[in-house]
């Protein structure tokens, strides 16, 4: 798939993102106040960190999509990973808001007013948010996009969260203390706290150049074995990611009678398959003469 197509179908689903976001901020914010319930407006906050990261989103997956040029010589790939982080940080942010708002709440106290308006909503939220969340974890994982995939995570949070508040707003409707309204925005906020943390660590590991999970490595290194015959051995395998873009580098120590001409079509081979079995794969090998140190690889 070339990057062209991935950056279209990408963009498609964080422009669709945006405008369910939008939507949905504008629902939640007027039925919340209509209601006076912590819990909604804590939703429309909740989406507005959502519509901030869809927008960071879309703009990452299309600087991501751009090829290498003078100042970005190993692409753009880090832009859906710095995106994927500070969308982490948003949903955290909106955490710390949500629990203000709602340990306020409980002290100082208050009333609802249109609990039916509130679950409509809050119904139709969850709805969207499940829709749009599936949608965005498809072309996530068929495009391997780490912001597409946060701000699905975005969505998916949405859901458990619109159902903790409709769940408290209905039992209010049907009698139970109001109490419930700003406890169901705290559940708000411990959901969105454990999408914040993965979030932040999966875009950090990519910015901190982790090394590939370990079953990538090893099929790369088995892929690399079954061409033992034709090599030495190979050590410094070394191996990170940057968005959709996987990057390996690699020591192939070559025999002594073989030729320049021979060990560059046999180098050449072993990338080819190596970007075959992991598209969008960067390989530079370099090639030493025999004696070289052969040092072990990750297991």
């Amino acid at each position: 798939m070339s990057p062209r197509t991935r950056t279209q179908a990408t963009s498609r689903a964080a422009w669709a993102s945006v405008a369910s976001n939008s939507a949905l901020i504008a629902g939640k914010l007027v039925v919340g106040l209509l209601a006076g319930s912590v819990s909604i407006i804590a939703e429309a906050l909740h989406s507005g960190m959502d519509l901030a990261a869809s927008v960071m989103a879309l703009f990452s997956v299309r600087r991501a999509g751009e090829p290498a040029d003078g100042d970005h010589r190993y692409g753009h790939g880090k832009f859906e990973s710095l995106s994927g982080l500070l969308e982490g940080l948003l949903i955290l942010a909106a955490a710390v808001l949500i629990v203000y708002v709602a340990v306020h709440r409980i002290i100082h106290g208050a009333q609802l007013e249109h609990e039916g308006l509130g679950v409509a909503i809050m119904a139709v939220s969850s709805l969207v948010n499940a829709v749009i969340a599936r949608y965005l974890f498809r072309i996530a994982k068929a495009h391997d996009s780490l912001a597409l995939s946060a701000d699905a995570w975005h969505h998916w949070t949405d859901v458990y969260s619109s159902v903790a508040v409709l769940v408290a707003v209905g039992a209010i409707y049907f009698g139970a203390p109001p109490v419930l309204d700003p406890i169901g925005a705290i559940v708000v906020a411990l959901v969105i706290v454990h999408a914040a943390y993965q979030l932040c660590a999966d875009a950090s590991a990519q910015l901190l150049d982790r090394a590939l999970p370990l079953a990538e490595e090893q099929a790369i290194v088995m892929l690399i074995q079954e061409h033992a015959g034709q090599f030495v051995s190979f050590h410094n395998m070394r191996t990170r990611k940057a968005g959709a873009e996987r990057h390996v580098d690699l020591h192939l120590v070559m025999a002594p009678e073989v030729s320049v001409a021979e060990a560059h079509d046999i180098v050449t081979h072993l990338e080819q398959e190596i970007v075959a079995l992991f598209p969008g794969t960067t390989v530079i090998t370099h090639m030493e003469p025999p004696g070289s140190r052969d040092l072990p690889t990750r297991t």
